[in-house]
C-alpha cells in the first residue's frame, strides 16, 4: 500500500510502510548511510503527517520484512494478542500518540495493552513525538523484575557495576568491584565484558564474583557477557551462572551475524532457569541492543535503524528478562553522529522498550570519535532519570579501559539518586546500610567499616 501527503502543491509519495517509517524518522547518520532517510526536512514532515493517519491495524496487515523471510516477523505476528488489541484497534498512529499522552492512561492501562501492540507500532508513534512526550509516557510505565533483588520499582534506580579489565586481571576486576560497591553501585548486576570468550576464562570470572557475593552476602546477581554458546556450555557444567547474556538484533539476518537464533535462545533460557539460582524471582536473561547493529551487519532490509531496534525488543520480551540495555552510543558516529542524535535515540529506545513491557536500562555512552562529550551524557542521564529508566552502567571514572568508550561513573549514579530522590533496589539498599556504606537516608558515608572488610578480597 502506498501513502502520500501534499505540501505547497508538491506531492510526497511513499511506496510502502517500510519507506514511510524510514522517511518519518528524525534525522540520524545511520539512515543517511543506508540511503533510506528523508531527503529534506519538508519530506520528513510530510512523512510524519502521513504516518499519523495510518491505522494501527495496518501494521498487522503489512509487514515491513516478509513473514516468510524473517523469524522475528513471525514472532511478532504469531504472538500478537488480538483480544488485547481490540481496545485500541480503532486508533491511527496520531490518535495513539494522543491516547498515550492523555491523563487517564496510567501504568495499569499500559500494562493491559502490552500484548496488543507491536514493535512497529511503538516505533511509528515515537516518530511523531517530541523528547518531552517520550519521557512523559515512559515515566508512566513501571516494569519490575526480580532475581536476588527487586529492580524497577518507582522511586528506585539501579546500576550495573561494570568492572571490565583489558586482560581480565582478577585483582584489577576485584578492585573495580570494591570501588563500585563502596559507592553504592551494583544492584542491577555485577556484569563483566570478558576480554576473551574462552570457557575457562569466563568460568574464572564467574567464580570470582560468586565468591565475593557469597562472602559478603550481597543481594545482587552476576553476569559475564560472553557469547550465549559459551554460557550454555558452562551451564551444562553447573557453573555459577546467574544471568544469561546475549546481544540481539531486530532481524533474523542480524542475529545470524551474531551466531544466534530463537531456537538457541530458547535452549539457553531453559538451561539458565534449570539452575534455579534466583532467590527473589526467576528473571534470568540479560539482553543488549543498539541502533545501527542491523545496518552494520548489512541486515536491515531497508528498514530504518530505530524500527530495527524496536523489533529486537520482541525477542527480549519473549524471555522475560531481568535487564534489557540499549548501548545507545557505542556503535559510533556512523550511526548516531553527535550528542543530539544519541540523546534522541536513547529516549526512543527507552520509550519503545517500556511500552513493550521491558525493564529498560540505557548505557549512556559515546565513542571518542563521536561529536559528543560528557555534558551531553549528563543531559541524557538526567532525562532518563526523569523518564523512569530502570538502570545505567557504573564504570570507574566513566572510562571503560577494555571496551575503549565513555559511559557513566559511580559518581553519576550518586548524582542522579541524590538529585531526583531515587534509591537503589530495596534489598541492596538495606545491605548498603548494614555494611555502613550509606546511612538510612541514602547518603554515602566517607568513612565506613565496609572499606576494610571488602578490601580483604584483594
Amino acid at each position: 500500500m502506498s501513502y502520500q501527503f501534499t505540501i505547497r502543491n508538491k506531492v510526497y509519495r511513499f511506496n510502502d510502510l517500510k519507506t514511510l517509517l524510514a522517511k518519518a524518522s528524525p534525522y540520524r547518520t545511520g539512515d543517511v548511510l543506508a540511503g533510506i532517510c528523508a531527503e529534506s526536512y519538508e519530506e520528513r514532515v510530510a512523512a510524519q503527517i502521513a504516518l499519523a493517519d495510518v491505522p494501527l491495524k495496518a501494521f498487522l496487515n503489512e509487514t515491513i520484512i516478509p513473514y516468510e523471510q524473517d523469524e522475528i516477523t513471525r514472532l511478532i505476528i504469531d504472538n500478537h494478542d488480538v483480544e488485547t488489541f481490540k481496545s485500541i484497534s480503532h486508533l491511527t498512529i496520531g490518535e495513539f500518540r494522543d491516547w498515550l499522552l492523555s491523563e487517564e492512561i496510567d501504568n495499569k492501562i499500559l500494562s493491559d495493552i502490552e500484548g496488543g501492540i507491536t514493535p512497529e507500532m511503538v516505533a511509528a508513534v515515537s516518530k511523531l513525538m517530541r523528547n518531552q512526550d517520550l519521557i512523559a509516557i515512559a515515566k508512566k510505565r513501571e516494569i519490575i523484575t526480580r532475581f536476588r533483588n527487586t529492580i524497577g520499582l518507582k522511586g528506585h534506580f539501579s546500576t550495573r557495576l561494570q568492572p571490565n579489565h583489558p586482560t581480565d586481571d582478577p585483582k584489577g576486576i576485584a578492585a573495580s568491584i570494591i570501588d563500585g560497591l563502596l559507592y553504592g553501585s551494583g544492584d542491577a548486576c555485577i556484569g563483566i565484558n570478558p576480554a576473551t570468550d574462552s570457557p575457562a576464562a569466563v568460568m574464572h570470572l564467574l567464580n570470582l564474583i560468586d565468591r565475593l557475593r557469597q562472602q559478603f552476602e550481597i543481594p545482587t546477581q552476576s553476569c559475564i557477557l560472553s557469547h550465549i554458546t559459551t554460557t550454555l556450555e558452562l551451564i551444562n557444567k553447573k557453573a555459577p551462572v546467574d544471568l544469561c547474556f546475549q546481544s540481539i538484533g531486530g532481524t533474523e539476518q542480524t542475529n545470524t551475524s551474531f551466531g544466534i537464533n530463537l531456537a538457541l535462545l530458547d535452549e539457553a533460557y531453559q538451561a539458565t532457569l534449570s539452575l534455579n539460582r534466583g532467590t527473589g524471582g526467576q528473571n534470568v536473561m540479560y539482553f543488549e541492543t543498539g541502533q545501527g547493529s542491523s545496518l552494520s551487519a548489512n541486515a536491515h532490509h531497508g528498514v530504518d535503524q530505530q524500527t530495527c531496534e524496536a523489533r529486537a525488543y520482541a525477542i527480549a520480551r519473549k524471555y522475560k528478562p531481568l535487564l534489557v540495555n540499549t548501548v545507545v552510543g557505542f556503535i559510533g558516529p556512523e550511526y548516531l553522529y553527535d550528542g543530539k542524535q544519541i540523546i534522541r535515540a536513547a529516549l526512543e529506545d527507552h520509550f519503545c522498550g517500556k511500552l513493550l513491557g521491558l525493564p529498560m536500562g540505557v548505557d549512556v555512552c559515546y565513542t571518542n570519535h563521536a561529536e559528543a562529550d560528557q555534558d551531553d551524557m549528563d543531559n541524557l542521564l538526567t532525562l532518563l532519570g526523569v523518564a523512569g529508566c530502570n538502570f545505567i552502567m557504573g564504570i570507574p571514572g566513566s572510562d571503560d579501559i577494555m571496551l575503549n568508550y565513555q559511559s557513566t561513573s559511580f559518581h553519576d549514579a550518586l548524582y542522579l539518586r541524590k538529585t531526583l530522590g531515587l534509591k537503589p533496589a530495596p534489598e541492596f539498599e538495606q545491605w548498603l546500610i548494614k555494611q555502613g556504606i550509606t546511612d538510612d537516608f541514602g547518603n554515602l558515608l566517607t568513612i565506613n567499616p565496609a572499606h576494610k572488610l571488602l578490601s580483604e578480597i584483594l
